[in-house]
């Protein structure tokens, strides 16, 4: 079985994408912002994260350059769900090392599409 970290300040996107993900037969952990995220990809590195832009303490794109610089093995996969939706922010993710971008609000149509282009099902 496959593994997802979820990154996001809200408690109710976290929820969301749980379930949603828990449905595709990944399991999940959860973090609350970039900081705790690295904390526990050093612990457990997840096949993919699920990842928010603005959070508290470590922003989203923070976090994918720190976890992008790490020479681990076995990089996740990470997917931006977020609202910022400019060419901006989309290009400064996929610089950073992001390989897909998801707006919300999102529905598990769209998250399912998006793991399956990034071969993750």
């Amino acid at each position: 079985m496959k593994s997802c970290l979820i990154v996001d300040d809200s408690k109710t996107v976290r929820m969301v994408a749980k379930r949603i993900l828990e449905e595709l037969s990944f399991t999940t952990r959860e973090a609350c912002d970039g900081q705790e995220a690295l904390q526990l990809c050093e612990s457990e590195m997840p096949d993919a994260v699920l990842l928010d832009w603005n959070m508290p303490v470590k922003s989203g794109i923070d976090f994918l350059r720190e976890l992008r610089a790490k020479e681990a093995v076995n990089q996740p996969v990470v997917i931006f769900c977020t609202t910022e939706n400019g060419l901006s922010h989309i290009h400064e993710a996929i610089a950073a090392g992001a390989d897909e971008y998801i707006m919300k609000p999102f529905d598990s149509g769209i998250v399912e599409s998006k793991f399956s282009q990034v071969g993750l099902i």
